[in-house]
């Protein structure tokens, strides 16, 4: 499902294209489904059309869909880039968030365990 949340401090094309791109990434998108028009999601969602169309043409411009004229948007079969990039941002992150625990004094055994607990949860 397809949704956004008014409290991110993101700007909602950029939830909606990070929410597509994770749903196809983890196949809750198959490769080559259509997306909903942009029309139609921005009904569901109670958005602007032009909100939508930005999240479509970033979605695009990062390779995780391709567009077919008249036809509408369609996740990539081909998502590596788009998975690439996903993982730079996650290493990125990750060494900010280790920098940030080393400042507060968090010791490495202790990361390393917060590490192993985040990664085994469910979410």
């Amino acid at each position: 499902m397809i949704s956004v949340d008014y409290k991110d401090k993101r700007p909602i094309y950029e939830q909606l294209a990070v929410n597509i791109t994770a749903m196809a990434l983890s196949g809750e998108l198959k490769p080559d489904e259509q997306l909903p028009s942009v029309r139609q999601l921005a009904v569901q969602l109670k958005i602007n059309p032009n909100t939508i169309a930005k999240a479509y043409a970033e979605l695009e411009r990062r390779g995780v869909t391709y567009t077919v004229a008249g036809k509408g948007s369609f996740i990539n079969s081909d998502l590596s880039s788009a998975a690439k990039a996903q993982q730079s941002a996650a290493e990125n992150n990750f060494t900010e968030a280790v920098m940030q625990a080393r400042l507060c004094g968090i010791e490495k055994s202790r990361l390393l365990e917060m590490i192993g607990e985040a990664y085994d949860t469910d979410k």
